[in-house]
Parts: structure tokens; sequence; C-alpha cells
């Protein structure tokens, strides 16, 4: 099987990590079968599709191909629902798309007089205040208090359909901004896709899952780079506890590696959270692929000193050739609302991200003398 982590052939369409093509890629086919296709294609032209109508067509192929795959019925339902879950969130978010998010997570059972309730409320009021919207489960507890210090009108909620505990906090309930999600995978893949940060708050098993997932996705790769951030009550030991499991049962026995603890940061301070993720944008603004090159979109011009530290200090992440600063690739036609911002562009090995997460703090870091404005990253 080829690793989708790998350099894309000549000729291919280049991707961002979780496997986004970002360069128009050769059509394909719908199915194969010359008459069925052409009447496929008249079909999308008959609807009036002009917006990626080839990759409209490929899909109605793969629909097609479906029924001849003789696949369950039990599989079309979870397929079809999926596929309007996915399509009725991405039409949620377009108007919002150049605005930053971050999604909070933690426990539904967190009561309104708790600390850590409290916490949240007063984090989530301070990233509004920073141009932040706020995605949470859209239920009571730490997502209720995350939206109540953020308010309706700068809140997302993305609920899922459970027998216990998940009702829409009165924040969210009724706005058009909360979804409801009848499968668990569908909603957490718009919880990362969508955010330009995560903040986690004492929880339980629903919390560690979207803390361990976040952290795969960064560790091998498959979700862009952002900041995550782990919030306890002042003086709390929740997630120092959960760091100390990491150290002496993972790290101890060599399941992960010691820069994989730079993927996140724990802090009982509210400054602290905020600052951690305004300082991961200060000069880092987003990156993706072009074909077997890694570009980095920077609000300033790093100084050449900078450039020659980065060769030494990072050049592991180099497969070949070094950091070089640039303008916009033609590649990047189709994003002119950053095609201002300088890059810097490497071919990256990609072997150990957490290295390129040190690598951003690193470019953050550096003395860059006028900072440039531009809308958050549309993911």
């Amino acid at each position: 099987m080829t690793d989708p982590k790998e350099n894309p052939p000549p000729g291919s369409a280049a991707t961002t990590p979780m496997g986004t093509p970002l360069a128009p890629a050769p059509a394909q086919p719908p199915t194969g079968n010359e008459t069925i296709d052409a009447q496929v294609k008249a079909l999308v032209d008959r609807w009036g599709a002009d917006h990626s109508p080839e990759m409209i067509a490929e899909m109605i192929g793969t629909v097609l191909q479906m029924a001849s795959d003789r696949v369950s019925r039990a599989d079309l339902k979870l397929f079809n629902r999926s596929l309007k879950e996915m399509r009725m969130a991405a039409r949620m978010w377009v108007p919002y798309k150049s605005v930053p998010k971050i999604s909070v997570f933690g426990s539904a059972r967190t009561s309104h007089d708790a600390v850590e309730f409290q916490t949240a409320v007063a984090f989530a009021a301070r990233m509004r205040d920073a141009g932040y919207m706020i995605i949470t489960g859209g239920g009571d507890g730490i997502m209720g208090a995350a939206q109540l210090g953020a308010g309706r009108e700068k809140s997302f909620g993305l609920n899922i359909r459970l027998p216990f505990e998940q009702g829409a906090n009165p924040t969210i309930a009724g706005d058009p901004k909360l979804l409801e999600f009848n499968y668990f995978f569908t909603r957490k893949l718009n919880f990362v896709k969508e955010s330009h940060a995560i903040a986690l708050f004492p929880g339980g098993f629903g919390t560690m899952d979207e803390g361990f997932e976040t952290l795969t996705l960064l560790q091998t790769g498959k979700s862009k780079p952002i900041p995550l951030v782990l919030i306890d009550r002042p003086g709390g030991t929740y997630w120092k506890t959960w760091d100390r499991f990491n150290r002496e049962h993972l790290l101890r026995h060599r399941l992960i590696s010691p820069e994989d603890f730079q993927f996140y940061k724990i802090t009982d301070s509210i400054d602290e959270a905020v600052a951690e993720v305004l300082r991961f944008y200060r000069v880092y603004h987003s990156s993706r692929y072009v074909r077997d090159k890694f570009v980095v979109r920077l609000k300033g011009r790093l100084p050449e000193a900078s450039l020659t530290q980065f060769g030494t200090d990072f050049a592991d992440l180099l497969l070949e050739g070094g950091f070089e600063q640039r303008d916009a690739l033609p590649e990047e036609a189709s994003e002119p609302e950053v095609s201002h911002l300088p890059r810097l562009v490497f071919t990256l090995a990609q072997r150990n991200f957490a290295r390129l997460r040190m690598l951003i703090d690193a470019i953050n870091a550096a003395p860059v003398a006028s900072l440039l404005e531009a809308p958050a990253a549309a993911f």
C-alpha cells in the first residue's frame, strides 16, 4: 500500500497533510464505462455544477460503482447519512472560512459552580476578544461554559445524538450554527478540520479521545499544525497526572519520542493558555504542500540570520536542499487572499512532525520587524 505521506509522483495532485487536493488532479472517468460517463457528465452540466464539475462527476461514479459492488444496505445507509452530514456541515462553515476558530473540549458533567467551569468561561471570553470563534460539542458542562464565555454570536455547536447528557446548552440552542450529528466520526472530522487551535479542559473518555486523536494526527502529519493547550484549574493536577503517565509509560518504553511533548502545553493560567495560541500565529500563518515542496506562509520576512540558523538547527527536516525564502508559488494562485505573504519553502523529510512544530516555534520567535495582515487560513 502506498504511504499517503510520500511525496506525490510527478503530475499528481499536491496535497495537504490531511490529504486534501491542492492542485487540480487529472480527471478520472467516473465509472470507466464511456456511455455512462457521458451521461454522468451531461447530468452534471445540466445541473449547473460550475465548481469542480469533474469531482462531482467522480463522486457520482463512486456511488454508481457501489451498486455494482453489491454493497450492503446497512453500509449504503451509513455512506448516505455520512455524506449528508458532511454536506450540512460544509454549508455552515462557508461564511466563516476566514475567521480563526478554536475547539474547546471537556466534561459535559462539570457543574456550573466548579472552578473549571468558570475558567472555561473566562478563557473563551479572552479568545473571543482576540478574534476567535469557539467550537464545542454544544452540550453542557465545559462546552456550555465555553459558549457562555464566547456568546451566541461567536459560537458553534457540533452536537451528537446520545440517549443521555447531550442536550444543547442554552447559549447555542436553536442557533443555525448548531448542528446535530448521528456519527462521531463525521463530527470529529469537523472539529479537527475547522479548528485553528484546540483547548482541552479536564474531562472523561470523550475528552481523552479528542486529545489523543489530535496528538495522533499531529504526530503523523495527517493534520495541519495547530496549537494544543491543556488547561487545568489553578493549582490543579489533572493534566500533570496525565502528562506523567505519558512520560512514565509511553516515553519510558519508547512508544513515543521526547520531541512529541512539543505538541502540547499544560497550564493552569488563562493568560498562558491564550498566549500559547496567539504566539503560534505570530509569524506563522499556514502551510501546504506544492508538489514535493512544503510551503510555510509567513506574516513577515525572516532575517537572513534566522534562515542560516534554521539550516543548522533543523537540518534533519530537510530531505534535500535548504530553506528558501521567496514569494508565493504559481501553484498557489487559487489563494489570492494570502498571495502577499512571504514563503519559507523546503523539501520536508516527513519523519518527525514534532520537529516541524519546533521549527514553527523558532519561526515565531524570530525577530521579524514588520508583520503583515491576512485572514485566517481557510482549511
